[in-house]
This record gives structure tokens, sequence and C-alpha cells, in this order.
């Protein structure tokens, strides 16, 4: 027997577009595959000294 009272699985991570538009930019992409998700005109590897990147320093107490 089926359990009806189970709600069937809604994706809520699906974003909401206007009537006619497409979620999925891939399908105006000029290439196929993934796109980048920082853009198209950042090229790797990126400039060491254009990284906001600070490196962590432990000082050991010692008397």
């Amino acid at each position: 027997m089926v359990n009806k009272s189970k709600k069937p699985y809604v994706d809520n991570g699906w974003p909401q577009v206007a009537e006619g538009e497409h979620a999925v930019t891939e399908l105006s992409a000029t290439r196929a595959g993934n796109l980048s998700p920082y853009g198209e005109d950042t090229e790797f590897p990126v400039p060491a000294a254009t990284l906001p990147y600070v490196h962590p320093q432990t000082t050991i107490n010692r008397v």
C-alpha cells in the first residue's frame, strides 16, 4: 500500500526565474561545459602578489 501522506521532494535550491527564462546558463554560453565561478576574465594561475592571503604565524610563549 502506498503512503500518500508523504510530501514529494522539492529542490529549494533551484532559482526563481521569470516566465520564458532559463535558470541554466550553459544553454547561452559560448562553449560547452561548466562555466567558471570566477568569471570569464580571470586567468589562472593568479599572481601571488595580487592575492589577499596572509599566512598565520604562531608565537610560542617561552619564558
